[in-house]
This record gives C-alpha cells, structure tokens and sequence, in this order.
C-alpha cells in the first residue's frame, strides 16, 4: 500500500507536459482522448497521427454493438444520421453456377427494416470527425508527424520523439497509448505481437462507380417476385457473395460510390491471376452471377484499391503501468460480421476509463490485470467461437444460413442487449467473460466445428453447393429481447436438417469433385 502511495505522489511531482500522448488519432484514438477528456476535463492530452488525411480501411459496416457506443456513448447520432448511411442488416447470396440467373440464387436475409441502429460508414470521414471532436475539447494535435522514438519508463514517466514538418520534437508524458492500428507499434516494439497463424485469411478491396440499383424499377421488371418478397431495401444492406473459402463484401457509400472487396482463406481459394490487383478482384466478382448483374457496367476507381496478407493477429499484453494499446493495436481477427470496431469500442473506453482513474490517484493495478488477462481470452474465444475454419463451409447455403442465425442470435444475447440495457457498464467488460462467456463459447465452438465437419463431408461427396439455388430465406428480424426464439429456432432446424442430410451422406462412397467446384485441396473425411 505504501508503495502504490510513494508511486502516485512521485508521478504528481514529476513536471510532465502531457498526462496522456495518443499515437494515432484515427477512431480508436480519437474515440479514446474524447472520452478521457470527458471524463477528466483537466487532463492534458496530445494526439500524434502520421497522415495529412485519412485513408478508407478495410470494412465500413458498424454492428448493433459499436453502433451502440457511437450513438449512446460518443453521441455521434446527429452525426451519423446526417453524413452516413442507415444500415439494413445483413443479406448473403449464394450460387452454384455460373450462368445462374438472379432470382434463382439463394438469398438469406431480413425482410423488414432493421430494428436496432448500424451504419454503412465511410471510414476516413468518420475519423476525421472523431478528431475534431477530439481536438474541441482540448486535446493537442501533431499532424502529420511520425514517431521516431518511444521510451517506456512506467512510474517514471515516458518519452515520445517525433518529427513534425521540419521540426523534432520530445514530450515526456505519464501515459502512452497505441492507437496505431495494425503497425501495433507497441506490441511490436515489446514483442507481444503474435500472427494468427491459424486463420491465413487476405483480403483486396477497392471502390467502384457505375453499380448498378438493387432496388430498381428495370429489376422489378426482370425480377418481379425478388422485388415483392422483400420489404426493405436490399441496397442498404450489407451484402454478402459468398463462395468456398471466400466471400465478397458489397457495401454502398453516401455519393453513390460503393465498396467491394473480397477476402479469402489461402489454404482453400485462390484469386485468379490477372493484369492488376484490381481486375483481379473486378473479375471475381463478375464470375458470380449476383456480381455480374451489379457490377456488370461498374468501374473502378483509379488509386483506390488496396490489399492485406494475413489479416489476423493479435496481442499478447496489451498495457502496463503507463502504457496501453487500443482498437486495431491490440488485435484483427476477420472481417466478417464487421467485429473490428466492436473491439475498437470495447478498448477505447476500457482505457479511456483506466487513464481517467490513474490520473484522478487512483490505484489502478487491479484494471491493468483484468485488461492484459481478459483481452486474450476475449480474442481467442472471439476467434474459436465464430471464425476458425468457418471458410470450409461459407459457400453452402444450408450450412451458413445456419450459422448466420445461430451467431447473430448469439451474438443478440451476449452482446448487444446487455450493451443497450447498461452501455456505461457494460463497455468495461470485455465480452466472454466469466462462466457466461465460457459457456457461450463452448457451445458455439461445438456448432461451428459441426458445420465445418458437415462441410467436408459435403464436399468430399460432391453435395457441397448442390441446394444454392432456387430458394430465398427472408426472415423478420433479429429483435434483443424474447423473440430471438424464433431466429435461434430456425437456425437450431437448418442445422439438425443437415445433420440428417449427413447421415445420408455416410453411406455414400466418396465421389469425384465436381468440375464446377473450385479447385482446392480435398479435406480429410469428416466424421
């Protein structure tokens, strides 16, 4: 007890510039001096960022979670509804040829609007945004200006070089935060970084002009019962082409540009070759017979198309008495169910909430050890629960509408109910935690690692795709409260209906693979 006193009365004494320096003042960042700033107005805080202006990022979908803090917590509502879009869900297709026409796909997706906010964001609007509000309530900026030189001295204080323009410049401060996003400029420098070797995911994105309306009257004429059955707009959902080992994200910005990009699991798929990354993304998507009917007459814009390798990583310690990573800087898993600013959200006002008792007196030693213990848990658990080897079966319809059910349920009442229930408690405690969060992911993980072994046994009998045509799966919604039943239900039915249908399966010999399949290695036969 002495020495936690002689330590906060020796960081009081100490003449620092800054209580708190912020590398990155992209969302997490910003997210994160915005909310200390609100917490302990007097604090001295100073964003360091690197770019003149942001880039767009790999995703722009929020979820219900993320979209919970920026409109109860940040208060961005006024914001989002004025310069972003309204999300309606999520919408998967899936097909089985080629020349397949659109109605006869398979679509699964809500019928109705969505209940809960989320948004289709442009990302580097949304952070330029969050740091002038950042900026408003008093925090400094260096930008652009790029770190040379972090020096980590816990209770003695920590020093930070960078260049600014021509200028060189140090700041000692009692605090560093990383919001370096994927640089994770300290786990690295630590060496808590740690690649996620299990999951070899990619992913090339670009922005397209010129896509055709999901929602047009010439569909409506060529397509009469897909415009009747649904009674939301499809265009504003987040949709979804999916193929073995791959799926494509379509996703509309405010102005009329679109986002397209695809990510895939190496083991399994491979991007055909092509003149440049871009038609090579450009002529996926217009194999797909849902791609080609959008994206027929679409056209890319120049400069803006992107790619990542091995996409998820994460790290191993993520604070320490004077330092602490957020969003991006403390891990990636994948960017299916657009999870990434979900523990953007958690992070940022976990440690924001940290910094803003450290700097009260607080003796905050117990909050860095939940943090560096819950955060691999909530990461691995994240990953197993959700992700690991789900690409063996995304592109059959049965097998991941079931998932889609079964997780966003799960998802409704692990997260996003307790989120709108109690945002500020709940937003200090990293998900799977405690026995809840180990019984959840037990019984994910064990319907997940189903589904995938249902999967290689469809694939390795030539069935796997064999029901991606001919038939739409519109549901009402997902609703945080009783009526979840209903969607856990359906998804419990699909499933036991493809365990019946792999029953059938083992008493088949193993056949040859179609030639229509994508090539691949066949898996080992599942049980």
């Amino acid at each position: 007890m002495r020495l936690r006193l002689a330590k906060s009365i020796f960081w009081v004494a100490m003449d620092f510039e800054y209580d708190v320096v912020i590398i990155g003042g992209a969302f997490s960042g910003a997210a994160t001096a915005l909310m200390l700033k609100r917490k302990r107005p007097d604090a001295r805080v100073l964003i360091i960022e690197k770019t003149a202006e942001f880039d767009r990022k790999v995703g722009e979908s929020t979820t219900e979670v993320s979209s919970c803090y920026m409109t109860k917590i940040l208060g961005l509502t006024h914001y989002l509804g004025h310069h972003q879009l309204a999300k309606q869900g999520l919408r998967l297709w899936f097909s089985n040829r080629a020349d397949q026409p659109l109605d006869d796909c398979v679509e699964v997706g809500s019928r109705y609007q969505s209940r809960l906010p989320s948004f289709q964001v442009d990302r580097a609007k949304l952070d330029s945004h969050m740091l002038d509000l950042a900026v408003k309530t008093g925090c400094d900026l260096w930008r652009p200006a790029k770190v040379t030189k972090c020096e980590l001295s816990n209770a003695n204080g920590q020093t930070v070089n960078a260049v600014v323009g021509l200028d060189e410049r140090s700041v000692a401060c009692r605090w560093v935060v990383d919001a370096t996003g994927r640089a994770t400029m300290l786990a690295r420098k630590l060496g808590h970084f740690r690649p996620n070797n299990e999951h070899p995911i990619n992913a090339v994105w670009a922005r397209f002009s010129g896509v055709k309306q999901w929602d047009s009257y010439e569909w409506r004429e060529r397509f009469p019962d897909y415009a009747d059955r649904c009674r939301t707009s499809r265009e504003w959902a987040t949709n979804h082409l999916f193929g073995r080992g791959w799926w494509v994200w379509i996703i509309p910005l405010q102005g009329g540009d679109v986002s397209a990009g695809i990510v895939y699991d190496n083991r399994i798929f491979k991007l055909p070759e092509g003149p440049s990354l871009g038609q090579r993304l450009y002529a996926h998507i217009l194999s797909n017979p849902v791609g080609r009917e959008i994206f027929g007459v679409a056209r890319i814009i120049e400069g803006d198309v992107h790619a990542l390798s091995m996409l998820p990583y994460h790290a191993e310690k993520v604070c320490d008495h004077g330092w602490a990573a957020v969003g991006d800087a403390t891990g990636f898993i994948d960017p299916l169910y657009s999870p990434g600013l979900d523990f953007c959200s958690y992070t940022s006002y976990y440690v924001a909430d940290l910094l803003a008792r450290s700097l009260a007196g607080e003796d905050v030693a117990d909050r860095i050890r939940y943090y560096n213990q819950q955060y691999p848990i909530t990461y691995r658990y994240w990953f197993e629960s959700l992700y690991k080897d789900k690409y063996y079966y995304m592109g059959d319809a049965d097998l991941m509408s079931a998932a889609l059910l079964l997780d966003v349920s799960s998802y409704y009442i692990g997260l996003v109910r307790p989120a709108y229930r109690d945002p500020e408690r709940e937003f200090l405690n990293l998900p799977f935690n405690g026995l809840g969060g180990r019984i959840a992911r037990t019984a994910m993980r064990f319907y997940n690692r189903r589904l995938v072994a249902l999967a290689k046994r469809r694939w390795a009998t030539g069935y796997y795709g064999r029901r991606n045509a001919g038939w739409r799966d519109l549901y009402d919604g997902f609703v945080p409260d009783v009526r979840l039943r209903k969607q856990i239900w359906h998804g419990l039915r699909r499933w036991w209906k493809c365990e019946l249908i792999n029953f059938g399966l083992m008493l088949h010999r193993r056949t040859t693979i179609p030639a229509s399949q994508p090539s691949a290695t066949v898996p080992t036969e599942a049980w």
